[in-house]
C-alpha cells in the first residue's frame, strides 16, 4: 500500500533526511516489532480467529493490562452467534464511529483479512480532507499466519494509534496540518516522515514539534507560504515599514500573488484566524477500554497461571510484561529461522512445479493427463500478486526431510489458489503431475552439513542482503508473469519518475501508458495517468506531442469508456492550471481524444470545458489550442441541437483580440462548422443568412459603422466559399453522371485561389483532387450549354445572395479604404473560386445593371448616383481583376475611363475612382493600366476630364517607380501645366508636389521646380488666387518631407514672398483665405530644422507678416503666431550664445574640465548618506 500513496510531484527534503526519520521512528517501536520483516509473521491472530468474536471480547472482557482472559472465557465468547464483520463495518460507519472502524479495519489488516468496505472508506482522500491526498492512516502491514497476539503487544499498539488520531485530528484546522509539500509542481516526491510519526505517543508527538532542539528545519513552501501571511498580517494592522523591509529581504517572493507561494490550494485564513482557530479545536474523547485475546497456555512460561492475582502491585505488573516481552523475542527469532526453512521449501516445489509446466507444454505428446485441482476449503483467493513472484529474500538449502514433509502440504495448497487465480494468463496452470515430481531444471548443489537452520540464517546475514526496505522488496522478488510485472511497475513508476531528468522524463511515457493500459486497479491507473499529466512542469512542444500520442494510443487500445473515465477527468482537474504549457496540454487533449469518447460527452462534457477556456482563458496559444480542438469536436459532433452554440462560438473566436486565434478560426474552425452545416442543410438557410443580416444591422447603426465587426463578418463568409462553391457541385444536376475517368483534362495551378489551410481546399471537402476535376468539367459545361434550371443551390446564390452582398456593398462608405479593401477581397476569391464562366455569366450582369454606363445619362444625378458609391471600386478591383488576360485588362481600363468621363461631366465627386485607383495603385502589375486610363484623360477634349486625369496623377505617384514617373508621369503633367484652361494647370501643382516629396532623382526634381518657380514667377499668374492658394496648400503638405535643399531655397523664400504680397491684398475674403493656408503652412514647417540665416531672412519676416494679417482679420491665430515668433527668436539667441561660448579659451576649458574632474571624484568617494552630500557644499573653515 505504501506505494500506492507515493505521490512523486510533492516536495521532500532529502533521502538522507527521509531515513533518519525513519530510524527515528523504528526505535520507538515495541520490541516485537524489530524482528518483522514484510509482515508480523507467526505472531498476527490466526487465520481461522473470528475477529468479530475478538472484537465483542474487546468491549467486554474485565481483564486488566498484563491479565489475559482464561481460556474459559474465551470458548465461551466463540460460542456466542457471530456477526457478518462487513455489517459491523457498515454499522461503524453509518453511524460515524470513525476511529472504532478505523481500530477493527487495523486489526483486520494485521490479520490478513482485509474487509474491501473499509479499504474503500479509508484510501479515499475526500473522506477526510478538503484537498486530494492520502487519509492520514497509520497501517501496519503485516500479514500471514502464525501465532497469537498476547494482550500485551496488542494493547500498546492500539493506544499508540488512538494517541496519534486524537493528535492529529485536534491540530487538523491549524497551520501545522496542512501538508504544503504535496501541492508542490517541481515534480519532487512526498516524504514518509508521517509513517514514522504514527509510531510515536501523542505527547511525545507534541514534544517533538514544539521543542526547537528537535523541530525539523522548514521546507522552502512552508516558509514562502508564512512569508505570504505575515506579510498580510503587517499590511492588515498598519506596519507598512515593517512589511515593506519585510519584502525588501524576500525579494524571490511576490507578496501581492497567492499563486507565487507555489501551492495548488486556495489561500489558508489569515495569522489572526490561524491563531484563534488553533486552540479551539477540542481532543476527540474516547473511552478507553483494556482487552484481551487468548493465548496458547503452551506457548507461555510454566508458571505463568500462578501469578498474583489482579489486585498485585504495579511493579509485579511490570515484572510480568518484561517476561512475556522476553519469550516473545525468543520465540520470534526461533520462527523466523523457520519461516527461512520453509520459505526455502516454498521456493524449491514451485520450480519442481514450473519446470514440470514447462515440460507439459514442450511435449503435448508426453501424456500428460490433466486434472482438475479439487477445492481446498482451506484456500481462500489470494490477492493479486500472492504467489506471483518468485521470492529470493535470504532462503536457505536444506535437506532435513521434515522440513519438507511439514511444508509440502501447504505450499501445494498455495499453488492451487495461485493457479486457481491466474488461468486467465496461464492457459496450462492447471496441469499437474501425478506421482513424483521431477526435479526442476535449475538445481543447486546442497552440502553435506549438518548445521541447523538458525545457523545458516545467521551465517548468511552477512551478506547484507536488504529485504526489509521498499525497493528491497521490490528487487527481492521476480514477477513471473504480465500481470504481476504491471502490478511492479505500479507500485515503482512513482517512485522512479522524480528521480528521473526533467529534460529527459518523456522517456518514460511509453512506459507509464503501458503501465496504465493493463494495470488491473483503478486507483493504480488514476494514479499513473495523473503521473502521465503531471511528469514535465511546463511541457513544450515536443514534450506536449509525445504526451499526446500517448493519449491518443492510450485511447484506442481501451476504449471511450475508459478514456471519460480515467482521462478527461486528469485533463478537468488542470484546466485551470497556473502554467499556461500545462493549459495548453488539456486544450491540445481535448482535440485529439475527440475521436475516441462517445458521442454524449463529446458533444457536452468537452464542449463545454473548450467553451470556458476560450472564453476565460488569458493566454493566446492557449485560446489558438482551444479553436483547433473546437474544430474537431465540429467534424465529429452529430447532434443537431449544438448549431447555434457552435454558431456562437464561432463569433466569439472570430472577436478575439490575438491575431493568432482569429486565424486559427479561418483555418479550423469555419472549415469544419461550414462541412458540418452542410451535413445539416443549413449552410445557405442559416449560417451565410445569419452573417449577411448582421452585416446589414453594422450598416444601420446609430454610431458609425464599426469596421472591426464588419472586417469579422465578412472574413467569416470569404471563409466559407469553399465550402458554398463545393455545395453547388454535390448538389448539382450532373452528379449523378460523374464518373473517374482518365480523360479529364487536370485542374489548373491557378484555378482556385491559395487556401487558408487544407480544409479549405476544394479537392479536400469534395474528397479528392480527381473527384473535383471530373466535378468542375461538368460543372462548366452546365453552366455554358445546359443553363441553371432545376440547380437549386446555384439560384439560391445568383438570385438571393448575389442580389443581398451588392445591396450591401452599395451602402458602405466609399473614403473607408478598409471596407473597400475588404469586400473587394471577398468578391476577387469569389469569382476566382465560382470560375470564370460564372463571373461573366452571373456576377458582371449584375453590377452592369447598377452602374448604368452611359453618355446618355451624364446629366440624369438620378443614373449616376450610384458612381459615386462603393460599388465602382469593388466592382473594379474585386470582379474585374480577378482574371488577367488581354480581354479583361481592356474591359477594366473601359470601366475606368468611362467613370472619369461620366463623373467629371455630371461634376460628381471622385471619391470612388479615388478609392479605385488607390486599390489598383497597391499592385504593381496595374500601373501601366492606369497610366493608359489617366493618358486617355490628358488629350481629352473636355477640360473636365483633364481635370480630374490631373488630380489622379497624384494618388498615382507614390506608389510608381522613378523611371514610370520620368517617362509617363512628368511628360503628361508638363502637357497639362501648358493647358490652354487655367483650371487644368492649377490641377497639375499637387501632383508636382507629390514628385518633389517622394522623387529623387536631381534632373528630375529640377525639371518640376522650375515647372513651379514658372508658377510662381509668371506675371500672367500674379492674379491667379486660386493658383495661390493651391501652392501654399501644396508647400505645407510636402515642405516637411522634401528636400532639404528644396526646401531651403525654394519653399521658405516663396511662402515669404506670398505673405509679404498678402499685406498689401484689398480683397478681405481673399486676404483671409490666403492667410490661413499661411498659417498651416507655417506651423507645418516650424517642426523642422531651419538655419540662421533662413530664420532671419524669411522664415521670422514671414511670421510677422502673416502676424500682421492675423491682428486684423484673426485675432485667436495672432496670440499663436506671436508664441511662435518669440519662440524662434529664442531659438536665434541660443545659437548666438552658444557660438560665443564656443569660442572660450582652451585653458579655461581645461580649467573647467579639471575642476569637474575634481568633484566627480569627490562625489565617488562618499556613501548614500544625505548628511555627507551635504557636507561637499559647505564652506571649508
Amino acid at each position: 500500500m505504501a506505494a500506492g500513496n507515493v505521490n512523486p510531484f510533492n516536495v521532500s527534503d532529502s533521502e538522507e533526511e527521509a531515513e533518519q526519520r525513519q530510524d527515528g521512528a523504528d526505535t520507538e517501536r515495541s520490541p516485537s516489532d524489530e524482528a518483522q520483516g514484510h509482515s508480523l509473521g507467526p505472531f498476527s491472530p490466526p487465520a481461522y480467529s473470528d475477529p468479530a468474536a475478538l472484537l465483542s471480547s474487546n468491549r467486554t472482557s474485565p481483564s486488566v493490562d498484563g491479565i489475559p482472559a482464561s481460556a474459559a472465557a474465551v470458548s465461551g465468547i466463540g460460542a456466542e452467534t457471530r456477526v457478518s464483520l462487513d455489517a459491523i463495518a457498515a454499522q461503524l460507519l453509518r453511524d460515524q464511529y470513525i476511529l472504532t472502524a478505523l481500530e477493527l479495519h487495523t486489526e483486520l489488516l494485521e490479520a490478513g483479512r482485509e474487509l474491501p468496505r473499509l479499504r474503500d472508506y479509508f484510501s479515499n482522500p475526500g473522506n477526510f480532507e478538503r484537498q486530494s491526498g492520502t487519509p492520514p492512516a497509520c497501517k501496519e502491514q503485516g500479514v500471514g499466519p502464525g501465532g497469537p497476539l498476547t494482550a500485551q503487544v496488542q494493547d500498546v499498539k492500539r493506544r499508540k494509534k488512538d494517541a496519534h488520531l486524537r493528535d492529529r485530528a485536534g491540530s487538523i484546522s491549524t497551520l501545522d496540518s496542512l501538508d504544503f509539500a504535496r501541492y508542490s509542481d517541481d515534480g519532487n516526491r512526498e516524504s514518509d516522515e508521517r509513517v514514522a510519526e504514527c509510531e510515536i505517543a501523542s505527547q511525545e508527538r507534541k514534544n517533538y514539534k514544539s521543542s526547537p532542539e528537535t523541530q525539523e528545519p522548514i521546507r522552502p513552501l512552508e516558509k514562502r507560504a508564512l512569508n505570504f501571511l505575515v506579510n498580510e498580517y503587517l499590511l492588515k494592522n498598519e506596519y507598512k515599514l515593517t512589511s515593506i523591509t519585510f519584502s525588501d529581504e524576500n525579494d524571490d517572493q511576490d507578496f501581492e500573488l497567492w499563486d507565487d507561494v507555489g501551492l495548488n490550494i486556495p489561500k489558508p485564513p489569515d495569522l489572526l484566524q490561524l491563531y484563534r482557530n488553533c486552540g479551539n479545536s477540542q481532543p476527540l474523547h474516547r473511552d478507553n477500554v483494556d482487552v484481551a485475546v487468548s493465548v496458547d497456555p503452551s506457548d507461555l512460561p510454566g508458571d505463568y497461571f500462578t501469578q498474583e492475582p489482579v489486585q498485585q502491585t504495579d511493579v509485579i505488573q511490570q515484572q510480568q510484561q518484561q517476561e512475556v516481552v522476553q519469550e516473545l523475542e525468543y520465540q520470534i527469532s526461533l520462527l523466523n529461522s523457520e519461516k527461512q526453512s520453509l520459505a526455502e521449501q516454498i521456493k524449491k516445489l514451485q520450480s519442481d512445479i514450473q519446470a514440470l509446466q514447462r515440460n507439459v507444454s514442450s511435449e503435448p505428446t508426453a501424456g500428460v493427463k490433466s486434472t482438475p485441482s479439487k477445492e481446498n476449503p482451506k484456500c481462500d483467493k489470494p490477492p493479486l500478486d500472492n504467489g506471483q513472484y518468485l521470492d529470493i529474500r535470504g532462503v536457505t538449502e536444506t535437506d532435513s526431510s521434515s522440513d519438507t514433509t511439514k511444508t509440502s502440504t501447504s505450499t501445494t495448497i498455495a499453488t492451487d489458489c495461485t493457479e486457481n487465480s491466474t488461468t486467465a494468463t496461464q492457459p496450462h496452470s492447471k496441469l499437474k503431475a501425478n506421482g513424483q515430481q521431477s526435479k526442476s531444471s535449475v538445481q543447486f548443489d546442497q552440502p553435506n552439513r549438518k548445521l541447523s537452520p538458525a545457523f545458516h540464517q545467521a551465517l548468511l546475514s552477512f551478506c547484507r542482503m536488504s529485504a526489509d526496505s521498499r525497493l528491497g522488496s521490490e528487487v527481492s522478488r521476480i514477477a513471473d508473469s504480465e500481470q504481476s510485472v504491471m502490478l511492479m511497475l505500479g507500485r515503482c513508476l512513482p517512485h522512479i519518475v522524480p528521480n528521473v531528468l526533467l529534460a529527459k522524463r518523456e522517456e518514460l511515457i511509453p512506459l507509464i501508458l503501458c503501465t496504465a493500459c493493463l494495470h488491473p486497479e483503478p486507483k493504480e491507473r488514476d494514479q499513473l495517468l495523473h503521473i502521465l499529466f503531471n511528469l514535465i512542469k511546463r511541457p513544450d512542444d515536443e514534450q506536449r506531442q509525445m504526451i499526446l500520442t500517448g493519449c491518443v494510443a492510450f485511447a484506442q487500445h481501451v476504449g471511450p469508456t475508459r478514456v471519460e473515465a480515467e482521462l478527461l477527468p486528469q485533463c478537468w482537474e488542470q484546466i485551470n492550471h497556473k502554467y499556461p504549457e500545462r493549459r495548453l496540454l488539456v486544450a491540445e487533449a481535448c482535440g485529439a481524444l475527440a475521436p475516441y469518447l462517445p458521442k454524449e460527452i463529446r458533444s457536452s462534457l468537452v464542449l463545454s470545458m473548450l467553451q470556458q477556456m476560450l472564453a476565460d482563458d488569458k493566454a493566446d496559444m492557449v485560446r489558438e489550442a482551444v479553436v483547433k480542438s473546437l474544430g474537431v469536436i465540429m467534424g465529429y459532433i452529430d447532434d443537431p441541437d449544438k448549431y447555434s452554440q457552435g454558431f456562437e462560438l464561432m463569433l466569439l473566436s472570430l472577436g478575439d483580440p490575438s491575431e493568432r486565434v482569429v486565424s486559427a478560426t479561418h483555418q479550423v474552425f469555419i472549415p469544419a462548422f461550414a462541412a458540418w452545416c452542410t451535413e445539416l442543410g443549413n449552410l445557405q438557410s442559416q449560417l451565410i443568412p445569419s452573417l449577411l443580416t448582421r452585416i446589414e444591422k453594422l450598416l444601420k447603426g446609430e454610431y458609425g459603422l464599426d469596421e472591426h465587426k464588419l472586417h469579422m463578418y465578412l472574413s467569416a463568409l470569404q471563409s466559407l466559399i469553399p465550402s458554398l462553391f463545393a455545395v453547388l457541385l454535390q448538389n448539382a444536376p450532373f452528379t449523378s453522371r460523374v464518373k473517374l475517368q482518365g480523360d479529364v483534362p487536370p485542374i489548373e495551378v491557378t484555378r482556385f485561389p491559395r487556401p487558408a489551410s487544407p480544409l479549405q481546399d476544394v479537392a479536400t471537402i469534395v474528397g479528392s483532387r480527381e473527384q473535383l476535376a471530373v466535378l468542375l468539367h461538368l460543372y462548366d459545361h452546365q453552366l455554358q450549354h445546359e443553363g441553371t434550371t432545376g440547380w437549386d443551390s446555384l439560384l439560391w446564390v445568383v438570385n438571393q445572395f448575389l442580389p443581398q452582398i451588392i445591396d450591401i456593398v452599395g451602402r458602405i462608405n466609399v473614403t473607408s479604404s478598409t471596407c473597400v479593401h475588404e469586400f473587394s477581397r471577398f468578391f476577387w476569391r469569389l469569382c476566382r473560386t465560382f470560375g470564370k464562366i460564372f463571373t461573366n455569366t452571373k456576377v458582371k450582369p449584375q453590377f452592369q445593371e447598377i452602374l448604368r454606363l452611359s453618355e446618355e445619362n451624364v446629366d440624369a444625378t438620378a443614373g449616376n448616383g450610384i458612381l459615386t458609391k462603393a460599388t465602382v471600386p469593388i466592382y473594379a478591383t474585386g470582379v474585374l481583376t480577378c482574371y488577367n488576360q488581354e480581354e479583361d485588362r481592356k474591359l477594366l481600363v473601359g470601366f475606368l475611363e468611362d467613370v472619369m468621363t461620366t463623373l467629371s461631366l455630371s461634376h460628381a465627386p471622385l471619391d470612388s475612382l479615388k478609392a479605385s485607383f488607390v486599390e489598383l495603385g497597391a499592385n504593381p502589375a496595374y500601373h501601366e493600366l492606369l497610366l493608359t486610363v489617366l493618358w486617355y484623360g490628358v488629350v481629352h477634349t473636355s477640360a473636365l476630364v483633364r481635370c480630374t486625369a490631373a488630380r489622379m496623377f497624384e494618388l498615382l505617384v507614390k506608389g510608381v517607380n522613378e523611371t514610370l514617373v520620368a517617362q509617363r508621369v512628368v511628360p503628361a503633367l508638363i502637357t497639362l501645366s501648358s493647358d490652354p484652361e487655367i483650371s487644368v494647370r492649377i490641377s497639375t501643382i499637387p501632383a508636382f508636389g507629390t514628385i518633389m516629396e517622394t522623387v529623387t532623382q536631381k534632373e528630375l526634381l529640377e525639371r518640376v521646380k522650375m515647372q513651379l518657380a514658372s508658377f510662381l514667377e509668371d506675371p500672367q499668374y500674379q492674379d491667379q488666387h486660386s493658383l495661390h492658394m493651391e501652392i501654399i496648400k501644396t508647400f505645407g503638405r510636402v515642405g516637411p518631407n522634401a528636400e532639404p535643399r528644396f526646401r531651403d531655397e525654394f519653399v521658405l523664400p516663396h511662402l515669404h514672398k506670398l505673405a509679404l504680397c498678402n499685406n498689401q491684398q484689398t480683397v478681405e475674403s481673399k486676404r483671409i483665405d490666403i492667410a490661413t493656408q499661411l498659417f498651416e503652412a507655417y506651423s507645418a514647417l516650424s517642426c523642422c530644422f531651419i538655419s540662421e540665416e533662413l530664420m532671419v531672412n524669411h522664415f521670422l519676416p514671414g511670421l510677422r507678416c502673416l502676424r500682421t494679417d492675423m491682428e486684423q482679420l484673426s485675432p485667436e491665430h495672432e496670440v499663436i503666431l506671436s508664441s511662435m515668433i518669440k519662440e524662434c527668436e529664442i531659438k536665434v539667441e541660443n545659437k548666438a550664445i552658444g557660438e560665443a561660448q564656443g569660442s572660450i579659451s582652451i585653458a579655461a576649458s581645461l580649467v573647467g574640465e579639471d575642476a569637474k574632474t575634481k568633484f566627480l571624484s569627490k562625489m565617488g568617494q562618499l556613501t548614500t548618506s544625505g548628511a555627507m552630500l551635504a557636507n561637499v557644499f559647505q564652506r571649508k573653515k
